[in-house]
């Protein structure tokens, strides 16, 4: 019963006109209200079959423009009211058509004929095109010249007119053969000079190639000795090692001064500076700037003249040409070895606010929050100067003022000034930016930072004479290292007051550097002509190298090791410069144990230099 009466139910459904794949979520933009809305109309329609009909109404134009001509063969007009169609009419076989066949034939032929004859124009997609072409218009030139002016002129002749006037022309004629003869050798004499320095200038470059390529080979047992030597005696001595002389470097017009400063160029390792001037202050006779290459130790790369004699200088460390000199005068400037001009580019004045002392040492900064270079500087008249370079002109502010008593002198209240502080010598951290030392002519050294003017954090009873020279370490953040003339040459930590190292030259100490492959190696010059290198890892109570470099009657003033060459240079006081080569054994590096790695680079350093301050805090703690 439950079957027959479901298939007795009635199942009622409504069939629509709607497309079941038509879209129903389709959204456009309204320009006017500014967002997307939701169409609600959709188009249902579903096309399936067209097909396109020919009907023509018969009072029209072309129904009866048809009609004159004879409808085609098989077709026949229906006449409907309004209406002319054209169907197809079948013929029957062996019909009417086979009767009136032969009737017909002429007119079937004419027919044909008329067909032919006639074509019907397609009235649906009939197009005619036509073009025409642009013509150039015509032009027409012309011109018009002035006649040319005619003068009429008269005279008589005779024989001695014609003879005054053929000697006057001779005469004219030696007399010009004669100013050519004289302004030819002029142009001569001109262009050939022209000529020379034009050709000079095209072959500079080449001949200071030739004159490196002369001066390597004249001095060819040099360069082997700088590339390849290397002393086999090392392996019998007791860890000591020595200097072998190299190149050394002089120019002519400058053995009057004394070698002031000298620093190496660290994108151009064999390019390096040298200031010359006087540290007899009675005698000052200006001073020289001279940069000179390994490749050619024969004559300096650049020379520049100076009026005041120069005490310190600085090459930046990334812009290579730029290089900052202080002067006895209490100026500072800025050379730029890419422009030929000999004055420098910037140089401060009275109005700039100069040092009034002389200047000893400058040492290059960052840049600004603009982007202008900025370098320091320090005078005996007690102040650290920032100088940045604006435009054309050097912008100075003072970051401190030193005074005895340990505070900067201000005044500004009235009260008594402290006793000024003359700074002989500055350095900057190499890592921390703002941290920096100075050492003065009383002997002590403060510690510094460019954001806190009011105090010194730091200071050091270092020497009982002038600190002639301050640096830090270039791998421990801690240790830094002075010299001075009470032949002394101590090693700190900045955490801690006394010095870690002092080291007895018996003689003044003029400079002192640290190496740049080693935390701890490092070099000092003595007036006694004498280099001593020392390396605290093999030896912390003396030096390991102790040689004489120099002639006699001659005091060394300065060191520096190259950056990345085993080499060093020093300077004395005849204006001449000496390159030395270390040993194997003045650049050691340690030995890792067996089954011990040890760390590689800066790391490494620090871990050689922490091992020997563990060693010297040890007893105190205990």
């Amino acid at each position: 019963h439950s079957k027959s009466n479901e298939l007795k139910e009635e199942i009622t459904r409504v069939l629509n006109a709607n497309n079941p794949h038509a879209p129903k979520n389709l959204v456009r933009y309204s320009f006017k209200e500014h967002f997307y809305k939701p169409v609600t109309a959709v188009d249902h329609l579903a096309v399936h079959f067209a097909l396109d009909g020919n009907l023509l109404h018969k009072d029209s134009e072309e129904a009866r423009r048809l009609s004159l001509f004879q409808l085609p063969t098989g077709m026949a007009a229906v006449k409907n009211p309004g209406i002319l169609i054209w169907t197809t009419t079948p013929v029957e076989d062996g019909g009417d058509s086979e009767e009136t066949g032969d009737e017909d034939k002429p007119r079937s032929a004419s027919s044909k004929r008329r067909k032919r004859e006639a074509k019907i124009t397609n009235q649906f997609n009939f197009s005619e095109r036509a073009g025409q072409t642009r013509n150039n218009p015509s032009r027409e030139r012309s011109c018009q010249t002035e006649p040319p002016p005619r003068v009429t002129f008269s005279g008589s002749v005779n024989q001695w007119e014609i003879y005054d006037a053929y000697f006057q022309k001779m005469q004219n004629q030696d007399i010009i053969e004669k100013r050519k003869k004289s302004t030819v050798e002029k142009k001569d004499d001109f262009d050939v000079k022209k000529k020379m320095m034009m050709e000079l200038a095209k072959v500079g470059e080449v001949a200071m190639i030739i004159e490196r390529m002369v001066i390597q080979n004249t001095m060819d047992d040099i360069a082997q000795d700088f590339k390849y030597f290397e002393d086999a005696s090392d392996e019998f001595r007791d860890q000591e090692g020595t200097l072998l002389p190299l190149w050394t470097f002089q120019y002519e017009k400058a053995r009057h001064l004394t070698v002031t400063a000298l620093c190496w160029n660290n994108k151009y390792q064999d390019l390096f500076a040298v200031g010359l001037g006087s540290y007899d202050f009675g005698k000052q006779e200006g001073g020289m700037l001279l940069f000179f290459s390994l490749k050619n130790s024969a004559f300096p790369e650049h020379i520049y003249s100076t009026a005041s004699g120069i005490l310190c200088l600085d090459i930046h460390p990334q812009l290579s040409y730029l290089v900052a000199v202080g002067f006895y005068d209490g100026c500072v400037a800025v050379y730029n070895l890419k422009e030929k001009q000999e004055d420098p580019v910037y140089k401060s004045t009275a109005s700039t606010g100069k040092h009034t002392d002389p200047v000893w040492q400058v040492r290059w900064q960052n840049d600004d929050m603009d982007s202008n270079h900025m370098f320091c500087s320090v005078s005996s008249d007690g102040r650290v100067v920032t100088w940045t370079l604006v435009k054309n002109e050097l912008m100075s502010s003072d970051i401190i003022r030193l005074s005895v008593k340990g505070a900067p002198s201000d005044g500004s209240d009235g009260s008594q000034l402290p006793v000024i502080s003359h700074g002989t010598s500055l350095d900057f951290h190499k890592q921390i930016d703002y941290l920096f030392l100075v050492g003065t002519e009383e002997g002590k050294i403060y510690k510094c930072s460019k954001t806190y003017s009011s105090q010194f954090l730091e200071t050091y009873d270092a020497h009982r004479m002038p600190v002639d020279t301050v640096k830090w370490n270039h791998f421990h953040p801690k240790i830094f290292i002075s010299c001075s003339s009470d032949w002394n040459v101590k090693i700190w930590d900045h955490t801690v007051n006394t010095p870690m190292f002092t080291f007895d030259l018996n003689s003044p100490v003029g400079d002192v550097c640290w190496a740049p492959y080693s935390s701890t190696i490092f070099a000092a010059v003595t007036i006694d002509r004498k280099v001593h290198v020392f390396d605290l890892s093999i030896n912390k109570f003396e030096g390991i190298c102790h040689q004489i470099v120099v002639a006699k009657k001659t005091r060394l003033t300065h060191i520096e090791f190259n950056p990345i060459y085993p080499i060093i240079i020093v300077g004395d006081d005849r204006g001449t410069v000496t390159s030395l080569k270390l040993s194997p054994n003045l650049r050691k590096k340690p030995k890792s144990k067996k089954g011990q790695e040890l760390p590689k680079g800066s790391e490494a350093e620090v871990l050689k230099m922490d091992r020997l301050l563990s060693l010297l805090r040890e007893p105190e703690l205990d």
